[in-house]
């Protein structure tokens, strides 16, 4: 079987990245019967899609076309215009990504990550919300097999309109590189992000990331515990906050030092399709407090302190709580992450495109 995939989004930087990349990589280490097609458009960062497929080894071509997602919208979401076929030659089933969808005359797979445009449109530029509705039309009429990251999700496209037959679940995974780290490199990564003392670690910063009530949960905790608030991301918010540290964007090997070094994650956010840090900083030793809603009690389990992300002091609470009982947090997360691998999740997509094509 030849299957194409868009590998589009994986120069972004977002968790949508995380899962395509992890996706190929192990689909190419398991898979020795199938040839895959990986289609990348891009627009000025070709260079990137060449670096990681010069990584890959296995039975896959690359394929890469001056495509960027600005045309790809037009072409595929609006026109609704040229089969995948024209750039990438004859395949047997396609696998589109999470921005275009494009028409095929083969059987088709979609990957949706979360419903945020249609659940919480308020909190997202309303250009990518047109984006993500004129695709998810197309992914209804006409996706032979939907994969989501989470039974939340699940409820989400069908509370939509999906047909629940068509989705299948597949949980997402945590790669190898997160694991505790020594005390040298939680000291290097403190210093080179000028860190002092014990810190609470947030990552990501967009209003769906629920910053603001978490800053206010961080003011409410007894100065006693002497804790920095060190948040990953840019401060959308344009204000300084005592105690508060932004910190931008982080490589891969900085954020597995920062959950090390963390005291706690704090990821009481709105809504997650899936919600990778928490397992993340399960895999490196550091205890969890997030939210009880959308997908996120799913992924977590009972690994982690489960908050209203609304209710500030029940954050607040959720925090000193984990602080007090840390160890137990520790230990209950690290069974909790051996649920979730990579390996796994390419296995299961692997079982979705044989039923699909047989």
């Amino acid at each position: 079987m030849k299957i194409g995939i868009d590998i589009s989004q994986i120069v972004y930087g977002t968790g949508v990245s995380v899962y395509t990349k992890n996706l190929v990589k192990n689909l190419l280490a398991i898979d020795h019967e199938n040839k895959y097609i990986l289609f990348a458009g891009v627009g000025r960062r070709k260079k990137e899609i060449e670096e990681f497929s010069s990584e890959l080894s296995g039975n896959f071509q690359l394929v890469v076309k001056f495509f960027p997602p600005t045309l790809a919208d037009f072409v595929w979401n609006r026109l609704h215009t040229l089969d995948i076929e024209r750039f990438i030659g004859k395949v047997d089933l396609f696998h589109s990504s999470d921005w275009a969808e494009p028409r095929a005359g083969v059987k088709k797979i979609t990957t949706i990550h979360d419903l945020s445009p249609l659940v919480q449109p308020d909190l997202i530029d309303r250009k990518i919300v047109d984006v993500h509705r004129r695709k998810l039309e197309w992914v209804k009429k006409e996706s032979d097999g939907i994969i989501v990251p989470s039974g939340s999700t699940m409820t989400d496209l069908v509370a939509h309109g999906f047909k629940q037959e068509k989705i299948v679940v597949i949980h997402e995974g945590v790669e190898e590189i997160f694991k505790p780290v020594g005390q040298d490199k939680i000291k290097d990564v403190k210093k080179t992000f000028a860190i002092a003392g014990e810190y609470l670690l947030v990552v990501g910063s967009n209003p769906r990331k629920n910053i603001k009530r978490i800053i206010e949960a961080y003011n409410k905790l007894p100065s006693s515990q002497n804790l920095s608030l060190v948040i990953v991301g840019d401060n959308y918010l344009g204000e300084n906050f005592e105690g508060v540290k932004f910190i931008g964007r982080v490589s891969d090997l900085e954020l597995v030092s920062l959950y090390s070094g963390a005291s706690a994650l704090i990821y009481a956010t709105l809504y997650e399709g899936f919600g990778l840090p928490v397992i993340q900083a399960m895999a490196c030793g550091c205890p969890v407090v997030t939210s009880n809603v959308s997908s996120l009690p799913e992924i977590a389990g009972k690994a982690a302190f489960l908050v209203d992300p609304l209710d500030v002091g029940q954050i607040a609470l959720g925090v000193e709580t984990v602080l007090k009982k840390r160890a137990t947090y520790i230990k209950n997360g690290y069974e909790r992450v051996r649920s979730f691998t990579w390996k796994k999740m390419a296995r299961e997509t692997l079982m979705v495109y044989s039923k699909l094509e047989n």
